[in-house]
């Protein structure tokens, strides 16, 4: 799948948010290296805390049907439908995706294409915990 038509996915998962609270939606396509895709979109809930964001809703589908290798996700995020202006992972997102992936994994937004450690250049991981 191409970087395009991930991101037309990311549109169309957005379409199924539930941003009662905020008004803002957002969706994300995820990529595995197999070449299947798993769509997520924010999930708020009146206690802020407990919401959940695209990204992190399509991580947690893909690795609880048992894959954990992805090439690229692509995000789109808006308040009015025009999916026009970036919408950037928040720090808890690219921490759970630098979980899974390396430096080069590739963040597809409405402005182009960006690398993993272009968003989280130092980031928490295994070597940390040593």
């Amino acid at each position: 799948m191409d970087h395009k038509m991930l991101f037309d996915e990311a549109v169309k998962a957005a379409e199924k948010s539930y941003s009662k609270y905020s008004g803002f939606s957002v969706g994300a396509s995820l990529l595995t290296s197999e070449g299947k895709v798993f769509n997520g979109c924010n999930i708020e809930n009146a206690s802020y805390s407990l919401t959940n964001c695209a990204e992190r809703t399509a991580v947690f589908k893909a690795v609880s049907e048992g894959y954990t290798n992805f090439t690229a996700i692509a995000v789109a995020g808006s308040g009015n439908g025009d999916f026009s202006k970036p919408c950037f992972p928040c720090g808890a997102c690219l921490q759970v995706l630098s979980e899974f992936c390396g430096d080069d994994f590739v963040i597809i937004l409405s402005d182009g294409e960006y690398r993993l450690s272009d968003f989280l250049p130092k980031r928490f991981c295994e070597e940390s915990m040593e």
